[in-house]
């Protein structure tokens, strides 16, 4: 197949790279300014993998029509990247990678549901600059179909994603991003303060606020009666117990489980798209719950506050204190270690 990534930051990064070294015709798209550093002297990845830098061709938008797209821009830019490429997309077949559960519906208005195809990426990368990206750690890619039973084509596509991936095949696939909607749901946090996954949840009092925003997400989701499906390796208990247990023991987990995800400084995706000095994808994360509580008419204070500032960190530019975020979500005052 011939294969455009549209989208060069941390995801779409990593997958031109590693499908190009595995000898996948690839064509990665990005902004001008990375089109450019990528010219120049390839596209540097580092991490888990070690480090290597590889030949990628890029462009700024596609020139011809594609075997498979698949879409790694956030949400928030779909839009703007089928504008861009439009032209060549009338045919050959679609992969979105988004966090969140809307990417699909939005570019419904634009293909025909045949040839789309949906995923969920539980591995982990980090934009650093252009040209370069931290690939922080490895997971599964889970692929499948939003609208239409799986069928031969959906596992062609995951014979050649595998090469250079851990990629599975699942047909319960929707309730499973709604459940990936959770693991991302505390990504938040450190958009407010500014800091790194690990740093910012050394400080348990933020990881007891991501607790308190994650109940309250849970019991949305349950009102509506939307049904989480587990993950290969990730089963929806392990999300539905933290909802459940005490504050304090959950706390703990977030804890030890995010300070220890990678030796790399992680940052969260809705930080990544601020640092970037670009908007992020709040609004499909923690705002997908707010936005159906409103359908039902219930209240989300906790998340509908945490949307509200992080639009705040996207248009100010400035970053709250641990402090002050304490004192706007009453989460006391004692943490593990102080973020520098």
């Amino acid at each position: 197949m011939k294969i455009a990534v549209i989208g060069a930051g941390a995801i779409g990064g990593s997958v031109a790279a590693y499908l190009k070294k595995a000898g996948e015709d690839v064509l990665l798209i990005g902004r001008a300014d990375q089109v450019d550093a990528i010219h120049q002297k390839g596209l540097t990845v580092k991490g888990v993998r070690g480090i290597e830098t590889i030949q990628v061709p890029v462009a700024v938008k596609m020139s011809e029509p594609c075997d498979l797209v698949i879409f790694a821009v956030k949400t928030q830019d779909m839009e703007d990247a089928f504008a861009i490429n439009c032209d060549f997309l009338d045919t050959g077949l679609v992969l979105t990678t988004q966090n969140g559960v809307q990417a699909d519906n939005l570019l419904s208005s634009h293909f025909d549901r045949d040839r789309q195809m949906t995923s969920i990426v539980m591995f982990g990368a980090t934009y650093v600059k252009p040209g370069e990206i931290t690939f922080n750690f490895e997971g599964d890619w889970i692929i499948g179909r939003p609208f239409s039973p799986v069928d031969p084509t959906v596992h062609k596509v995951a014979e050649i994603l595998a090469k250079a991936f851990k990629v599975i095949v699942r047909t319960d696939i929707v309730g499973m991003k709604y459940l990936k909607l959770f693991v991302n749901f505390n990504n938040c946090i450190p958009a407010l303060v500014g800091t790194s996954m690990q740093k910012t949840f050394a400080d348990l009092d933020l990881c007891r606020l991501s607790i308190m925003l994650l109940k309250e997400g849970i019991g949305i989701i349950q009102e509506a009666g939307i049904e989480l499906n587990s993950m290969p390796d990730f089963p929806k208990e392990k999300i539905l117990g933290l909802a459940a247990m005490p504050l304090d023991q959950a706390a703990g987990i977030i804890n030890k489980t995010l300070t220890g995800l990678s030796k790399e400084p992680l940052y969260g995706s809705v930080l990544q798209s601020i640092m970037r000095r670009k908007t992020s994808e709040i609004d499909f994360i923690n705002g997908e719950v707010v936005h159906i509580a409103r359908h039902l008419k219930l209240p989300v204070p906790l998340n509908d506050k945490m949307v509200d500032m992080v639009h705040e960190v996207e248009r100010t530019g400035k970053y709250f204190s641990i402090e002050e975020v304490k004192s706007i979500f009453n989460v006391g005052a004692g943490y593990v270690q102080p973020v520098q």
